[in-house]
């Protein structure tokens, strides 16, 4: 089954067409969407397209572009939208420290937060950390201490250490089509040490179109893409790959039925 586990679809470069974007993913095979929550202001949109599509299902989360706007978030307030039908993750939420669109204090207590509605609620946290590897690692370290949770790594593009340290911890990683970039070798070096059982795709569409659709706006349906780069890069063969790669996503999102 391919599934993408991270699409945007609330985002307002699908607003013309969405519904055509749905339809071509499913004719593209795509079983299973996973719709992303940025913040809690477009949790309704988030939360509408989940429930209006039989295979889409959907996070809660402020990320952490957004944490200025959401200072004052409580763990209180994620839990009581994650009560929600079909909302199976809490996030995309974590640390950005290449753009600082937020200060980053305020985005670790926003991401500290997100930690703690994860543990109470038992579902997954949905990670972004982009050039913050040393305090990602910190907090991770010191959260998990304070009492386990599950998490992904989104779209991991960080370094081997972190990488190493979240793989300790039990944490998953998702591939994205930079996986298809010519110059992200870096990033194919530290997939090949992920732990196999715990590796999913996503797209990130509308962002992150991978090769050959770079430049253009993504669509879940480009997820076939991403898989086969993952299998190339592991030595797998496309069926070991869709294999493993849906048993990997089965066990991260959890109240997700097989069946769906």
């Amino acid at each position: 089954m391919l599934i993408d586990s991270h699409v945007n679809l609330h985002a307002p470069q699908f607003d013309e067409d969405r519904d055509a974007v749905i339809a071509r993913a499913r004719e593209a095979g795509v079983g299973l969407m996973v719709e992303i929550s940025d913040k809690l202001t477009t949790f309704e949109a988030t939360h509408g397209i989940a429930m209006a599509n039989p295979d889409i299902w959907c996070t809660v989360g402020v990320h952490p572009h957004e944490a200025k706007d959401a200072a004052d978030l409580t763990a209180v307030a994620l839990i009581e939208l994650a009560q929600r039908p079909k909302v199976v993750g809490i996030g995309e939420c974590g640390l950005d420290f290449h753009y600082d669109f937020s200060p980053r204090e305020i985005q670790a207590a926003v991401f500290r937060q997100h930690v703690a509605a994860a543990r109470e609620t038992g579902l997954p946290l949905v990670i972004h950390t982009r050039e913050a590897d040393a305090v990602m690692g910190a907090i991770l370290k010191e959260e998990y201490a304070a009492g386990r949770f599950k998490m992904l790594m989104h779209c991991y593009t960080s370094g081997a250490e972190l990488a190493g340290l979240a793989a300790e911890l039990g944490a998953w990683f998702s591939v994205s089509g930079i996986a298809t970039f010519k110059a992200a070798e870096d990033v194919r070096a530290v997939i090949r040490d992920m732990p196999a059982e715990r590796i999913i795709v996503e797209t990130d569409c509308p962002y992150l179109a991978p090769i050959p659709h770079r430049g253009r706006r993504n669509e879940p349906a480009y997820i076939r893409h991403v898989l086969d780069k993952l299998a190339e890069i592991r030595g797998w063969s496309a069926e070991e790959a869709d294999q493993r790669t849906t048993e990997a996503f089965f066990g991260l999102f959890d109240r997700i039925p097989r069946s769906a």
